[in-house]
């Protein structure tokens, strides 16, 4: 049956492999020192002689593994390796589904096959006989019986019929087998070090506490918080007091918050005047609020108000400044002078 080509002309007939050969034997010789170009292989891949001639060298050499199966069970036959590596030759030209699946089936015949040879092979090694391999192993090292049995009849006794180096010969046989770092031993013979006797274990002993640092320690700190809460009371004081001065001087300008606390001049007693006028919101002493452009201002609370501040609900919040906070607030406010001088220049 033919098939149509792409072009419209009708296929050739088939041909057998020797004359798919013959024909890549004349494109060889036609195109002389040029070798095969991708059509050529394209050709060869599609040749259905040559597809054809594969399959059916692959069933040969299934049929003879089955056929000759006896005598490649043989441990002294090589016929199983010879199918192999001509297996592996086909194997570069197969190119089709069938073609692989004709191999995987040679596969799997051989391997069962091998797999059978070695079962013999090792049902054959577990019968070995330890005498008559005693005897070849002793002509190896050398042993001479005529020698030994003189010696007997002369009536001496044979105090070594092996001859001295007997050993070593075995072991430079035997050393080509394994890969190992020879053993190490002493010159002398082994000796058995005892371990070292445990040494005793020494009970430490606690030290006694005196009872007067106990005393001393509390009273220290007792009288550190107490000072410095005291030196807080003062500074918010301090602070309540310049507050109070510059709303006295000016009662219609109202104060502003960050140029009240801040200074140009210190970042660390900026902090601290935030810390200090923080206690003055909380006792209700001074009050803070903000103007039509939701800038905070502060102001002292009269005495009379403070009871009526304290009964009213009264808002947290949380004052969080940095660095780069402080400087920005000092150039945006155009501060140049603080409005809370720091208690060593107003001691001064």
């Amino acid at each position: 049956m033919k098939r149509a080509r792409a072009g419209g002309d009708d296929e050739a007939p088939r041909q057998n492999g020797s004359a798919g050969r013959r024909k890549v034997d004349r494109q060889q010789s036609n195109g002389g020192d040029s070798g095969y170009g991708p059509t050529d292989l394209q050709d060869d891949d599609n040749d259905p002689g040559l597809r054809r001639e594969i399959r059916s060298r692959y069933r040969e050499l299934i049929n003879s593994v089955q056929q000759n199966r006896e005598d490649m069970l043989r441990p002294s036959n090589n016929k199983l390796t010879e199918v192999l590596e001509q297996a592996n030759k086909l194997f570069k030209d197969v190119r089709q589904a069938r073609e692989a699946a004709l191999d995987a089936q040679l596969l799997v015949v051989a391997t069962d096959l091998g797999k059978e040879k070695a079962s013999q092979m090792f049902a054959e090694g577990t019968a070995f006989d330890p005498t008559a391999f005693a005897e070849h192993l002793l002509s190896f090292m050398g042993l001479n019986r005529l020698e030994d049995e003189e010696d007997e009849q002369n009536g001496g006794t044979v105090e070594g019929y092996l001859p001295q180096d007997a050993w070593h010969r075995l072991a430079r046989k035997a050393e080509c087998c394994f890969r190992t770092a020879p053993s190490f031993h002493y010159m002398m013979g082994s000796f058995h070090a005892e371990p070292p006797p445990p040494k005793p274990k020494i009970a430490r002993q606690m030290k006694a506490t005196s009872k007067d640092a106990k005393r001393i320690m509390p009273t220290q700190l007792k009288k550190m918080d107490d000072s410095h809460q005291e030196a807080t009371e003062k500074e918010v004081e301090r602070i309540l007091g310049f507050l109070k001065s510059y709303y006295q001087d000016d009662p219609t300008t109202p104060i502003s918050y960050y140029e009240f606390v801040v200074d140009p001049n210190s970042f660390s007693r900026t902090v601290e005047n935030i810390f200090h006028t923080s206690f003055l919101i909380r006792d209700g002493l001074a009050r803070l609020y903000l103007d039509n452009d939701k800038l905070p201002h502060i102001a002292p609370v009269e005495e009379g108000d403070v009871e009526a501040e304290g009964s009213c609900s009264r808002k947290q919040c949380i004052v969080s400044i940095s660095p780069k906070t402080w400087k920005e607030l000092i150039d945006v406010f155009g501060i140049r002078d603080t409005m809370i001088q720091p208690p060593s220049s107003q001691n001064e």
